[in-house]
């Protein structure tokens, strides 16, 4: 009886207190992290250039290239093909035609949701039982799982989608019909890939080549996106321990933190 009462005490503090400073303490984090992004998020304005060389030995390729926020504004691509190791594949992008990196404004997407969701409970909230905060820390951490996955694993896209998407519109003068380019993210590095396609009887085949570079806000947004999350579980796994006592609650009056 004596060990239960000291449960409902430790779980009276962490539902009045602790819950409230780690949602405080998270939202300073992500907060920090949209400072970060190269877009305007939460803020900041958005406005980062930075540049990159990416080159592949032994000559094979090497790109220069300007990211301002999410898209390449302006590239100088060189690189050669596997069968045709003599001749220069050379192509531009401009700023006129931006090639759009998805993966940034999607992880700044969901970087903004996770923050909505700490916004949208009041700073001198009661909470009165362990599944309104699992059901909140749940939102967040779905949200924050998706932003750092947009980073991390770039989405597969077929060889002859990636052939016809918008961005191959991008490329001053366009390349033959067998090669394809992409940019893409892969945790804190930008990739180029150059593909050259071949149709081995009806069925298409392609030979890669690429290079990257680590791209130094995309380090730091991982960080705190991982210091974030792991946060978030902690408080997560501390209230489960406790909801597992279907009779803990703070009061007896019924509230929400939030509409569901």
């Amino acid at each position: 009886m004596e060990e239960l009462k000291s449960l409902q005490l430790e779980f009276e503090w962490i539902l009045q207190k602790e819950v409230l400073l780690v949602l405080k303490q998270l939202h300073d984090i992500l907060v920090e992290c949209a400072h970060r992004f190269p877009v305007p998020l939460h803020g900041n304005d958005g406005k980062k250039v930075d540049k990159f060389v990416l080159t592949s030995a032994p000559e094979q390729l090497k790109v220069v290239v300007t990211l301002t926020g999410d898209s390449i504004t302006s590239a100088d691509i060189n690189f050669k093909v596997q069968r045709q190791q003599n001749v220069i594949q050379r192509t531009s992008i401009t700023q006129d035609f931006p090639w759009k990196i998805q993966q940034v404004q999607d992880a700044a997407n969901h970087l903004q949701q996770a923050i909505n969701h700490i916004d949208n409970v009041d700073a001198n909230y009661n909470f009165k039982s362990s599944e309104e905060v699992l059901h909140i820390l749940s939102n967040i951490l779905g949200a924050l799982q998706r932003g750092k996955t947009s980073l991390v694993v770039p989405k597969k896209k077929p060889i002859d989608e990636l052939m016809k998407s918008r961005n191959m519109k991008s490329l001053s003068p366009n390349l033959p019909e067998d090669l394809a380019i992409s940019f893409y993210i892969q945790s804190h590095k930008l990739i180029f890939a150059a593909y050259q396609l071949t149709n081995n009887q009806g069925t298409m085949k392609f030979e890669s080549t690429q290079a990257e570079c680590s791209v130094p806000w995309l380090n730091e947004v991982l960080v705190l996106f991982t210091v974030a999350l792991t946060l978030c579980q902690q408080l997560k796994d501390k209230i489960s321990v406790f909801s597992q006592y279907k009779d803990f609650t703070v009061g007896n009056e019924a509230a929400t933190a939030l509409s569901y």
